[in-house]
């Protein structure tokens, strides 16, 4: 309640709120994301699949190889970051979200997914003894007081 009259009251104004139907721009929200992380943003490309009667959306981009560490970071810190985000926008939506990174064409690994390149890139497990040739360990002597 106003006592001043001369002071124009405050007006309440509804606020509108899309409503939980409506589908995120994933295309522009990943290349938001991602063009900054890149030398060439034009080598970026990206695919949007959705599907309103599963509530699913898959997203795959692919861009150059010379890329790769920059857009996944130290750690995988900065993709975790960008599927965070994702995954966000489109739990906001009521879908869920799958984000699949494919390599270029140009560095062979045409249509490997995140997942193969994570794999492909693991050491080889670590070799016996025997497969060593080192042969057996000396044993340590129990010391004395």
């Amino acid at each position: 309640m106003f006592l001043n009259r001369s002071v124009p009251q405050p007006h309440h104004h509804k606020i509108e709120t899309k409503s939980a139907t409506t589908t995120p721009n994933y295309e522009q929200l990943v290349c938001f994301l991602v063009q900054p992380f890149l030398e060439s943003p034009k080598s970026l490309s990206i695919d949007c699949e959705i599907s309103h009667s599963l509530k699913k959306v898959w997203i795959r981009i692919a861009f150059e190889s010379a890329d790769k560490g920059k857009v996944f970071g130290r750690g995988g810190r900065n993709i975790q970051a960008i599927r965070t985000v994702i995954a966000t926008a489109a739990e906001a939506a009521g879908q869920s979200v799958y984000l699949d990174i494919y390599g270029s064409t140009s560095s062979g690994h045409e249509g490997a997914s995140s997942e193969e390149d994570r794999q492909e890139g693991l050491p080889p497990p670590p070799k016996s003894r025997e497969q060593r040739g080192n042969g057996p360990r000396p044993v340590a002597k129990p010391r004395s007081r």
